[in-house]
């Protein structure tokens, strides 16, 4: 096994062990970074020197006994929303193709803090404005799309170029990436993490959240993120809730007897893939023989979900543009302006309804969790999309876009700002990957956490991923 398939955890206690150094791992990043990026395309910017030197320092410290714990060493990419001093910011547009910010993103100073080492900014759909980060290929299938708008950020994971990456979400932008590519995202709760520096979509719905390859891995990185910010005015004064890092339990006890898991009966298993559907519900059986209590729940108010997240996501994206559009409508590709263009068009009026139905949402689905600790559902309806592919058919006659699809399932946690991780139960006919979705009540990480390392844990011992998960063995494209 290379460094570079390591996990955090794995490779934290490496180094810790000075079994392994901080150079030794970046150099093993970098040349599969090297070796992988001309099929898959992770990268807007790989900053190889500056990680080179970067990695020297934490050996040092490391050497004279300043150890900052388990991300000093350790190699991860940043979705190129992120500003970071002396490195262009682009957001995959030619609108900010100049752009050089000259100053870090808080979330990127708090990783510098940890002594994390950037390796560079991974491909975004533009400006985060899509779900398919067209850049960027799927290493499962060479015609499979990556899906996003973190697409970068998940295959980059995948492919063995970072240990970990950072994206951002808005209503699904790191979990569907990441149950496409076999990886575990999280989107915290809303304020948990800062935004500021962070290129924003919609302000109202943005988070900020890392892609790992485990559950644990994952907790790792939020441990090092999350607190209280006063310069992103939506940064939640409510502490963190420290991820601990939960020991590996091979008979899957830890921590589930009593607990109170909600199958949505309606909504999520609605228009869904039957290999989708069947891998999740076979997570849910896996979870009540271990004593979770598990019960099918009726959510509340989702027929409203869909006009509520466009409501609010079109209008607060087109304001973020407003001058830029005017200035140099040229600029944007043609899927972005027509968006733009569009938003612009929404009225105060319904602007102010979908706030209020927002509300309302919330509300109900706080009740919600007070019967139940946990939901358990699919990420997506679908697997990854065929490049090129525009609509999904459903048996019932009922036709979506692919984009429709699989904001439809992700979405609900961007409207509430609960929590929401994505973690891979299971693969398709065609072998690409299936994700299952735990969402919480507000500041329940902890929670998501102890869930999702269980089925890790479980899926490890009856055949699924390995323990320490191999990195995806790239498929040439057709046109490669």
């Amino acid at each position: 096994m290379q460094p570079f398939e390591l996990t955090i955890e794995h490779a934290a206690a490496a180094i810790a062990a000075r079994t392994l150094s901080p150079v030794e791992l970046v150099d093993s990043v970098l040349d599969r970074c090297d070796a992988v990026e001309q099929r898959l395309h992770a990268y807007v910017t790989v900053v190889a020197d500056r990680a080179r030197q970067d990695a020297r320092r934490a050996e040092k410290e490391i050497r004279d006994g300043l150890h900052r714990g388990p991300l000093h060493g350790i190699p991860y990419g940043l979705k190129d929303l992120f500003d970071v001093s002396g490195i262009p910011t682009t957001a995959s547009s030619r609108v900010w193709a100049e752009r050089m910010p000259d100053g870090d993103s808080t979330v990127a100073t708090r990783l510098a803090a940890a002594g994390a080492i950037l390796i560079g900014k991974t491909h975004t759909h533009e400006f985060a404005y899509g779900l398919l980060t067209p850049q960027t290929a799927n290493p499962w299938h060479a015609d499979a799309i990556a899906g996003g708008s973190s697409g970068g950020s998940a295959v980059a994971v995948a492919a063995g170029s970072a240990l970990f990456a950072l994206g951002t979400d808005t209503g699904g932008s790191i979990r569907i990436p990441a149950a496409l590519n076999g990886m575990v995202g999280l989107k915290p709760t809303y304020g948990l993490v800062s935004r500021h520096g962070v290129a924003p979509l919609a302000w109202s719905l943005d988070h900020v959240g890392p892609i790992a390859r485990t559950v644990r891995d994952t907790a790792t990185v939020l441990s090092a993120l999350a607190g209280h910010d006063p310069a992103d005015p939506a940064s939640a004064a409510a502490p963190a809730h420290a991820p601990a890092a939960y020991p590996a339990d091979p008979r899957g006890l830890l921590g589930l007897r009593g607990l109170r898991v909600g199958v949505p009966d309606t909504y999520y298993f609605d228009r869904v893939d039957p290999q989708v559907e069947a891998a999740v519900r076979e997570t849910v059986e896996l979870l009540r023989e271990l004593g979770a209590a598990v019960t099918p729940v009726k959510l509340p108010l989702v027929e409203h979900m869909e006009a509520t997240q466009w409501g609010l996501m079109a209008p607060e994206a087109s304001a973020v543009h407003e001058e830029t559009l005017r200035a140099a409508p040229h600029l944007y590709g043609p899927d972005i302006r027509l968006l733009l263009e569009a938003g612009s068009r929404v009225s105060a009026l319904d602007y102010l309804r979908a706030q209020r139905t927002r509300s309302l949402i919330s509300d109900a689905w706080i009740r919600l969790f007070g019967g139940v600790d946990v939901l358990i559902a699919p990420t997506s309806p679908i697997t990854a999309a065929r490049r090129g592919q525009e609509t999904v058919r459903w048996p019932d006659g009922v036709t979506e876009t692919v984009t429709d699809a699989y904001v439809r399932l992700s979405s609900p946690a961007n409207i509430t700002g609960f929590p929401a991780l994505s973690l891979p139960v299971g693969t398709d006919s065609a072998g690409l990957p299936i994700g299952a979705q735990l969402i919480a009540a507000p500041f329940s990480e902890s929670v998501l956490f102890r869930v999702g390392t269980v089925i890790e844990e479980q899926r490890t011992d009856t055949g699924g991923p390995a323990d320490v998960p191999r990195t995806v063995a790239i498929h040439e494209s057709s046109d490669s």
